[in-house]
């Protein structure tokens, strides 16, 4: 552990002035225990961010990793008795979390019962309002305690697996590969064109505008999803979630990029897919619920969808009976496109940026919202 230097409160309030932001009122400084195993270089480099952070962390502690942003840990990792009471001390010491203990929301619900000076608690998920969800938090601690999740960090990663999505789609893939394997030699046949395409974007959030951005930089013609309706960079079109099915019988590809909330469970569902242009790829790298998977395997089965790329699932791992699994037309992914060794570092940037705003009294990025969990 390395000293944490404060800065003084006349200090800080000249550089709140020349950097035109509010001072923090009266904190100096923030106690932020690391919840899961990250890596030293990245705990300094959040001391470095925002030296007001008094970052405590025992990597002995720790469930290992076992690759890149494995969070929650080598679960095979036992601690002793005395290992444990050092973890939960620790933990049950902050104001802030970075992470939730072992990724575990009952861990969350332990802590968050056992310390009441606990005013923050970052997920290393993107989906860390389902996580938050999970702790079955009383209605005060969820007021009381700001909760932030990761979401935007992956928005490049699970861009790319959606367009490769859309690719794999519009080239055929399931068609060249079965020939491959039969070493079957066809007549050429007309693949499908990016730029001809209209490709819908359901939820047009970090993931989303990044999947915009992409297809748009490739010609094609981008309608998506808006809960604010504000217009989005490489966006021809906003519609209203209630017109999807009109916008699905447009679409040559449809992306989806929402979170799982009760809102957003079954909304691609048979009235989407039954209205949605014959032949259309289908690509998931939002979460699984959203999508009503046994109209999506109907689909698929009658040809009104033919493909589909399908990161995430309803439930994961996706059981062995799942008629998914060996569906032709399905490239099935265990929701892994969004893991990049480059993650680590943005979360630990992003952590950094959000304890500035906590102290600066400023709106904190990627806040869970406690009634939606979203």
């Amino acid at each position: 552990m390395t000293d944490v230097p404060t800065v003084p409160a006349a200090a800080r309030r000249d550089l709140a002035e020349e950097s035109g932001r509010p001072a923090a009122a009266e904190t100096t400084s923030l106690r932020a225990v690391v919840a899961v195993d990250l890596d030293e270089r990245l705990c300094r480099r959040i001391e470095e961010l925002e030296p007001r952070i008094d970052l405590i962390r025992d990597h002995s502690l720790y469930r290992p990793m076992r690759g890149p942003a494995d969070w929650s840990g080598d679960p095979e990792h036992v601690r002793s008795p005395e290992e444990r009471s050092a973890y939960e001390e620790m933990i049950d010491s902050a104001e802030a979390l970075f992470g939730l203990p072992d990724v575990d929301p009952s861990q969350l619900a332990r802590t968050v019962a056992a310390n009441p000076r606990l005013r923050w608690v970052h997920a290393t998920a993107a989906g860390g309002g389902a996580q938050v969800k999970a702790a079955d938090l009383p209605r005060e601690a969820l007021a009381s305690i700001a909760f932030t999740s990761s979401a935007g960090v992956h928005g490049d990663t699970l861009a790319e697996f959606a367009l490769f999505g859309v690719l794999a789609g519009a080239k055929d893939l399931p068609r060249l590969q079965a020939q491959q394997r039969e070493h079957r030699w066809t007549q050429r046949w007309e693949m499908r064109q990016i730029d001809e395409m209209t490709v819908l974007v359901v939820g047009l959030g970090g993931i989303g505008s990044s999947v915009a951005e992409k297809l748009d930089a490739l010609g094609a013609t981008v309608v998506g999803t808006s809960r604010s309706g504000r217009p989005v960079d490489g966006v021809d079109r906003i519609v209203d979630v209630a017109d999807l099915p009109s916008a699905a019988a447009e679409a040559d590809a449809v992306v989806v990029t929402l979170p799982g909330t009760a809102a957003t469970e079954g909304l691609v569902g048979r009235d989407v897919l039954d209205a949605i242009k014959p032949g259309a790829t289908v690509v998931n790298v939002g979460r699984g619920t959203v999508i009503d998977e046994d109209a999506l395997v109907a689909a698929l089965d009658d040809g009104r969808v033919g493909f589909a790329a399908l990161d995430v699932f309803a439930v994961e791992p996706l059981p062995e009976d799942s008629p998914l699994w060996d569906h032709p037309h399905v490239l099935v992914s265990p929701h892994t496109a969004a893991l990049n060794r480059a993650e680590e570092e943005r979360i630990a940037k992003m952590f950094a940026e959000n304890a500035r705003r906590l102290l600066d009294g400023e709106p904190m990025r990627s806040r869970v919202d406690t009634m939606e969990f979203y």
